[in-house]
């Protein structure tokens, strides 16, 4: 990976090397301090690092609003400044952060969007599934992410040696080469060894991936996207219907129906409860609906 600014390249190697951040990730750092040093350079001209004050990137943060772009995106552009100058304090290039004086502006908090119990029902118990390999690897597909609430790179990288059929268990390699497990039903654990074995008859060679494509290949990330959201569509009018709804659709179903958030933590492969802690406002959500409802005086 070659960057537009050698100034920043040492930085990009330490996500990839040593914290062992995905590619994509990689990229969308070096995306964002790109384009950090293009307002610079085109503002004030090239500078070094300890000479980059908060009133600079101050001054940049105005103009991406100034252009339109929405307080989440700008705050994904502090965020990748201030891991790289925490590594320039790491390294001693600076003494103190400049992004110390630097406020991210406020996001609005929206409640993630989640399939219904009965939607799922419906989905999984009355939607008929194609029963060429197609159809076949699509109902595994959704099964896989409503069951287990797995990322959608997790489920694509998913292989066939982390399935443990004795336990019933999987073991999933999350963000940042964390593993977990995670226990799935009898039922569903059938169904991939069956899937498994049929896949080993039709395409002899592909025997890393659990799920492949009609083609033998490995699933692209967009086709999984396109899956998701023309089952989805059948049950549900929410607006959202990719892969990660069903992660939340998991973690939401999970927690309103009294499962301790500490064990959803851990099950999603969060690195903090905070980012868990999002799911109790749909249980405090469902729980007013069922008060209003209920109580002679709501």
């Amino acid at each position: 990976m070659h960057t537009a600014y050698p100034i920043i390249q040492p930085f990009l190697d330490y996500l990839k090397f040593e914290k062992r951040f995905s590619r994509h990730t990689v990229t969308s750092y070096e995306t964002d301090l790109v384009s950090f040093f293009d307002y610079l350079i085109t503002q004030y001209g090239m500078m070094p690092i300890p000479e980059i004050s908060h009133v600079f990137i101050r001054g940049w943060l105005a103009s991406l609003k100034d252009s339109g772009l929405t307080a989440k995106s700008i705050n994904r552009k502090v965020s990748a400044l201030r891991s790289f100058f925490k590594y320039q304090l790491k390294l001693g290039i600076i003494v103190q952060t400049p992004m110390a004086k630097v406020i991210s502006p406020k996001i609005e908090k929206r409640l993630p969007q989640f399939v219904a119990d009965k939607d799922m029902a419906t989905l999984l118990g009355h939607v008929a599934f194609g029963e060429d390999w197609a159809g076949k690897t699509e109902r595994l597909l959704i099964q896989l992410l409503y069951h287990t609430g797995m990322r959608l790179s997790e489920l694509i990288h998913l292989k066939e040696g982390n399935v443990n059929a004795a336990n019933h268990a999987l073991k999933i390699l999350g963000k940042g080469n964390k593993e977990r497990v995670l226990p799935v039903n009898i039922e569903l654990i059938s169904t991939i060894q069956a899937y498994i074995q049929e896949k080993r008859t039709v395409f002899a060679e592909n025997r890393e991936f659990v799920l492949c494509s009609a083609k033998g290949k490995q699933l692209a990330p967009r086709a999984v996207y396109s899956i998701v959201k023309k089952y989805l569509s059948l049950v549900t009018t929410i607006e959202k219907r990719s892969p990660h709804v069903l992660r939340h659709t998991f973690a939401t179903h999970l927690t309103n129906n009294g499962a301790d958030l500490n064990a959803v933590k851990e099950l999603l492969g969060h690195s903090s409860l905070a980012a868990t802690q999002v799911y109790t406002h749909n249980t405090i959500e469902k729980l007013k609906n069922i008060y209003q409802k209920a109580h002679p005086k709501a």
